[in-house]
């Protein structure tokens, strides 16, 4: 809740959604990314019929390349979804069935977060009473956010991290998701192969709120933008020889060029004790939003918080005693997390 409570826009409402929702299901992300398509509809009440076609679209979309996308053992609604891959129903067939069977539940749940509904709804159910959801003020307000174009490469990055998980799910304490330095790419791998799973930028921007780590200031993750963030590591990446897995995703932050490589940025210094505290809320971000940055950070840095904070302490306290020089930037933003 403190996501969203300690700054309450629209925007961290949404971001909050997507990151922390409850996944039994990826029905959440697709139909997020189906109302990024129909933000500029004339008619604030969307039918059925209309959402069906973007939302069948991003499932049947997902399940050619992860065919788990549920929980559960079975679902006639992604049995359905199969069959049009398959060349079985058309496209007609398949927004009947998407209408009869893909909404039954994700209406309900989508604004749901830790079991309990958010202060502000993107769109109302009338479903029974005009036959589709009416999009309300409070979505075409997000449209009009700076990072609007960002939420759809966070969504689907967020649905293909849980994809992945789920992927993994036999083995998950086996899960490890890694990550490629020349590339800036998160990955996993097991004995066979490599397996990309989304840009390191995607995945981590909305756990920042569009901002850089240190500063603030607001950041991009649209390749050519002149604010393109930089991926940085919080404890320098010169310490790799030093300090345990520095290439993990626990040291990992999104940082604007002006901190990570400008003419006061960080560079080989050591950040304080005060962003040291913030990466570790940050980290708990990644701990609460489940598969599988989840397991991933419990494997980097502990089991539980407390083992997590002696962590971060051990290995900062070493990352002093070699590089000494400690670095703080100016607040240049609205302190967002």
């Amino acid at each position: 809740m403190e996501f969203y409570e300690v700054e309450p826009t629209l925007d961290n409402y949404w971001r909050a959604i997507i990151l922390f929702g409850r996944n039994v299901a990826s029905y959440k992300f697709a139909l997020a990314k189906s109302l990024y398509e129909l933000n500029s509809v004339p008619n604030d009440l969307v039918k059925m019929e209309q959402l069906a076609e973007p939302f069948s679209r991003h499932l049947c979309e997902h399940l050619q390349h992860s065919p788990k996308q549920i929980t559960s053992k079975s679902s006639s609604f992604l049995s359905a979804c199969s069959d049009y891959n398959q060349g079985s129903l058309n496209k007609d067939q398949m927004i009947d069935q998407t209408v009869k069977l893909g909404f039954n539940n994700v209406i309900d749940a989508f604004h749901v977060v830790n079991n309990n509904e958010i202060a502000q709804r993107f769109f109302i159910d009338e479903r029974k009473t005009n036959g589709g959801i009416r999009i309300t003020d409070n979505f075409f307000k997000l449209a009009e956010h700076e990072q609007f174009d960002s939420f759809n490469n966070e969504t689907e990055a967020r649905w293909r991290l849980v994809e992945q998980g789920w992927k993994l799910g036999v083995s998950r304490s086996l899960i490890r998701v890694e990550y490629d330095r020349t590339l800036e790419t998160l990955f996993t791998s097991d004995k066979k192969r490599r397996v990309d799973i989304t840009s390191c930028r995607d995945s981590f921007n909305g756990y920042q709120k569009g901002r850089c780590f240190y500063c603030y200031s607001p950041i991009s993750i649209l390749s050519g933008d002149d604010n393109l963030a930089d991926v940085d590591h919080f404890l320098p990446w010169t310490l790799c020889e030093q300090l345990p897995n520095v290439n993990g995703v626990w040291n990992l932050v999104l940082a604007c060029k002006e901190c990570n490589r400008g003419e006061g940025g960080k560079f080989a210094k050591v950040p304080t004790l005060l962003l040291l505290k913030r990466l570790h809320k940050r980290n708990e971000y990644f701990i609460n939003s489940h598969l599988p940055l989840r397991e991933t950070l419990i494997q980097q840095t502990g089991k539980d918080e407390p083992k997590r904070k002696y962590f971060l302490q051990n290995v900062y306290n070493r990352a002093k005693t070699l590089l000494i020089h400690q670095w703080e930037p100016e607040i240049k933003g609205i302190i967002t997390f």
